[in-house]
C-alpha cells in the first residue's frame, strides 16, 4: 500500500452566488468537491457476491460458482491499517473499482497489481460519483500516485476512503484543500480561486464578477492578509461549515 489515506459524497445543487456571502467558494465546498454521489447520480450496490472469509485467504464465488481469491489476509490488513473501510467494504470498493474496466482489472489481485494496474482518467471520471462534478479531474489528481489522475486501486481505495462516513473531519478538509489548491503551492491563491469559480459556475460569470467573489473571499477567510489561504485559513472555514462532513462523501 503506497501508505496514504483519503474521502466522498452527496449531491448539492449549484449554489447562488453572492459578493456579500462568508467565503463564496469555500463555504460551497461540500457543493463542487463532492457533487455527485447521491440522488440520481448514485447508484448502490445491487446483486453483491457472497463473501466469505478464511484464516488466509478473503474470496467470493462467481457467478457459476467458482471460488475467486481476491486479496490474502496480510493485504486486507494493510488496507485496513491504511483506510477508514472494514474489510467488506474493502471488497465493496474493489468491485467498484473492477467496474470501470473488467477487461484491464482482474479478479484476483496478485501481490504488485493492486498498485501496477492503472485505470485511465478519462474512464474513472465517468464514474456515477464523480461525471458530474466540475472537480472530478482534479479530485483524480490528487489521489493519483503520481498525479496524472491515472489510477491504480490503492489510489481509488485512498480516494473512497477520504470520501467515506467514517474518515475525521481534520482528513476531509486537508484533501479538500488539495483539491483547490490547483497549482500544487499548498496555498490556494488569487488564481486558484478564479479557476474554482470558474468551475463552479460553468463559466457563466463575467471575469469581473470573478474577481470580485475572489476578492471577498479573501477579505472574509484570509485571517494574515497575504493574499492567499493557508491552510489554517480553509480549515478555519470548514469548521463553521455544519454540513461540510455529511456532504464530502462517497457511500461504498
Amino acid at each position: 500500500m503506497n501508505g496514504r489515506v483519503l474521502d466522498t459524497r452527496s449531491l448539492c445543487p449549484l449554489p447562488t452566488l453572492s459578493r456579500h456571502t462568508l467565503i463564496p467558494i469555500v463555504a460551497y465546498s461540500q457543493c463542487f468537491v463532492a457533487v455527485a454521489a447521491t440522488g440520481s447520480f448514485y447508484r448502490p450496490f445491487t446483486g453483491f457476491l457472497p463473501i466469505f472469509f478464511t484464516a488466509s485467504v478473503i474470496f467470493f464465488f462467481d457467478g457459476m460458482g467458482n471460488k475467486v481469491v481476491t486479496f490474502t489476509e496480510q493485504q486486507l490488513e494493510d488496507y485496513q491499517d491504511c483506510t477508514f473501510f472494514t474489510r467488506k467494504e474493502i471488497l465493496r470498493v474493489f468491485k467498484r473499482f473492477r467496474e470501470v474496466n473488467p477487461a484491464l482489472v482482474p479478479k484476483r489481485m496478485t501481490e504488485n497489481q493492486p498498485h501496477t494496474i492503472v485505470v485511465p482518467l478519462e474512464e474513472i471520471e465517468k464514474l456515477p460519483e464523480l461525471k458530474e462534478n466540475p472537480f472530478k479531474r482534479r479530485i483524480c489528481q490528487v489521489f493519483s500516485h503520481d498525479g496524472s489522475g491515472n489510477l491504480t486501486f490503492e489510489d481509488f481505495l485512498d480516494m473512497m476512503s477520504v470520501f467515506s462516513e467514517a474518515a475525521p473531519r481534520d482528513v476531509k478538509a486537508w484533501y479538500a484543500f488539495r483539491i483547490y489548491d490547483l497549482d500544487d503551492d499548498m496555498y490556494i491563491g488569487r488564481d486558484d480561486l478564479l479557476e474554482a469559480t470558474r468551475l463552479l459556475t460553468k463559466g457563466e460569470l463575467h471575469p469581473q464578477e470573478r474577481e470580485e467573489i475572489v476578492a471577498s473571499v479573501l477579505d472574509e477567510a484570509d485571517v494574515d492578509g497575504d493574499g492567499r489561504l493557508s491552510f489554517m485559513d480553509f480549515e478555519h472555514v470548514v469548521v463553521r461549515a455544519p454540513d461540510f462532513l455529511s456532504t464530502f462523501h462517497i457511500r461504498v
